[in-house]
């Protein structure tokens, strides 16, 4: 496991990349609320997920979070190149090249950087679609964001659920569950007897 996740102590998951460990909000405090419990079951069927099983709940939570801080390195590790080539390309085009005398020296200034840019953002591109465009990946995040909803539904219901738990945002993209897509690390659900569902 990451180190990220190594040293939590029990029910804990870190709710924001680079933020603090959060304490998981247990089923029983879902089924509380039957509006809650309702959305809860038929996402359960929808998404094939028990929201209800803290244990799979908080295994879904700690993946959530390895995601997220593998979608930024990703994008930090080919952005930042990006970046840094465009904007001094940009830069040296403005105060040196344009200004040489031949148009044969300024046109082969920008096909250099063109290729140079062109490269980084094949690399930024192919680094986010293996990222983003992972079907296991994607379940994940719709689990995720469902389970979001789920929470807020309990606490706008009166469950002693904290503001803005689970601590992070919704996946506005590369979040489709994909039904026909196996996923090998999900653990069996087996679902908890204290929040009285079968």
């Amino acid at each position: 496991m990451n180190d990220d996740n190594r040293d939590l102590g029990p029910g804990e998951f870190i709710g924001r990349r680079g933020g603090d460990a959060v304490t998981l909000v247990g089923g029983s405090v879902i089924v509380a609320v039957p509006e809650a419990k309702r959305a809860a079951e038929e996402a359960r069927r929808e998404l094939r997920f028990d929201f209800l099983d803290d244990r799979a709940v908080l295994e879904l939570l700690r993946r959530r979070h390895l995601d997220e801080e593998d979608m930024f390195n990703a994008g930090f590790k080919h952005g930042v190149p990006l970046a840094l080539v465009g904007f001094g390309a940009t830069i040296y085009w403005g105060g040196v090249a344009q200004y040489w005398e031949t148009a044969a020296s300024r046109n082969a200034y920008l096909a250099v950087a063109v290729a140079f840019v062109v490269t980084q953002v094949f690399f930024f591109v192919r680094s986010a679609m293996s990222h983003w465009g992972d079907p296991v990946q994607q379940n994940l995040r719709a689990r995720a964001g469902k389970y979001r909803e789920i929470v807020h539904l309990a606490r706008r219901g009166g469950a002693d659920v904290p503001a803005h738990y689970p601590h992070y945002g919704p996946y506005p993209f590369a979040a489709k569950f994909r039904s026909e897509v196996d996923d090998p690390e999900q653990p069996e659900s087996k679902g908890s007897d204290d929040h009285g569902h079968s």
